[in-house]
């Protein structure tokens, strides 16, 4: 009997043991990664314009992005990403005949700020603290909000709809050491709002709304360095 105690308190601390180490190794990480990149923003534009028709084009910029990463285990994580970005917008080719203009005409509409606030749940492959390379995937959703509109000098004004979008994102981590890094990373934003155009200058005063349906879906490609912590 005492030998049956002994053999069990034996297994019960090498399980202990085994258990605590398996813990150890699960912790084993640092839960969070800032990064600082520089992003070009470079939009996969269209549009379905009332009333005049044509085109839309939408200028590509480059800007600062900040974001902030936690993980919840080596692999899976959550990723918040910040930046916000300038455009100038004018229509291609639109028909202006209504209003005594020519029939194929670009229309300067002034530029636009979008403030995309972006989530993404991401997968990390190659966790192993030596990696040099640690790629990853993500997906997720991003509220884009429209700001700062100045409508140039052809209309009157211009209104874009609030709208919430998905994003799809893939990247790698260079490790310079166990806390920095270098990344690169892409990200693919299925970004599209609804535009009313203000151009009752245009034709005496009188009312003149045009509906216009813009998919922005931009492609944004980022270099940066980052932290963890």
């Amino acid at each position: 009997m005492k030998k049956v105690i002994l053999s069990l308190v034996a297994i019960l601390s090498i399980s202990t043991s085994i258990i605590a180490q398996e813990n150890s190794n699960n912790t084993d990480y640092k839960k969070w990664q800032v990064r600082l990149r520089g992003v070009g923003v470079i939009p996969n534009e269209s549009a379905n314009i009332g009333i005049i028709g044509g085109g839309v084009d939408i200028s590509t910029t480059f800007i600062p992005e900040l974001d902030f990463t936690y993980f919840f285990t080596k692999n899976i994580a959550a990723e918040l990403i910040l930046g916000t970005s300038k455009h100038n917008v004018k229509t291609t080719g639109s028909n202006l005949t209504a209003v005594g203009l020519p029939p194929s005409v670009d229309v300067d509409l002034g530029s636009v700020m979008l403030l995309p606030p972006t989530l993404t749940a991401q997968y990390h492959f190659f966790p192993s603290q030596g990696a040099f390379a640690k790629p990853y995937v993500g997906a997720g959703i991003n509220y884009t909000i429209f700001y700062n509109v100045k409508s140039g000098g052809v209309v009157n004004g211009i209104e874009y709809k609030n709208k919430a979008s998905f994003a799809l994102q893939a990247g790698s981590d260079f490790n310079l050491n166990d806390d920095i890094f270098i990344n690169v990373d892409i990200k693919y934003l299925f970004l599209k709002t609804d535009v009313t155009v203000d151009a009752s200058n245009l034709v005496g005063g009188n009312t003149l709304d045009i509906p216009a349906e813009v998919k922005i879906n931009p492609l944004l490609i980022g270099v940066g360095v980052g932290y963890r912590f």
